[in-house]
């Protein structure tokens, strides 16, 4: 096991000075990372936010939601028969629900992963 000592760092935007402590180097390690970081806590929060990265509280990756200037399309539930407004072209080929079906199916099983949830012929 390695032991840690709190480090002193330059920032690479800025020029500050901040300290690299044993538990970020222990973090860091934990996660496979193998470089220290660059930036300061500042520069590397002003960074996400630029990038439109919230990073409130640790979630804050996979999820975003839809911006009230995307087009929305309008489709037929596949379960009630009323309306669905949906983010994407319906093609016909699959079910769409509207949003209260949708939460009643829960989570679906043996999807494609990553895939979309299309399935593939190969």
């Amino acid at each position: 096991m390695t032991s840690f000592v709190d480090r002193t760092l330059t920032c690479s935007d800025c020029g500050a000075q901040f300290t690299f402590t044993v538990g970020e180097q222990e973090f860091y390690q934990s996660r496979g990372f193998t470089n220290e970081p660059r930036r300061c806590p500042e520069c590397r929060a002003a960074r996400k936010a630029a990038r439109g990265e919230g990073g409130g509280g640790g979630g804050g990756g996979g999820y975003r939601s839809y911006d009230s200037n995307r087009e929305m399309f309008s489709a037929v539930c596949a379960e009630c028969g009323r309306e669905a407004r949906v983010p994407f072209q319906p093609r016909g080929d699959r079910p769409v629900y509207c949003s209260d079906c949708f939460r009643s199916r829960g989570p679906q099983r043996g999807g494609g992963g990553g895939g979309g949830g299309r399935d593939r012929n190969w």
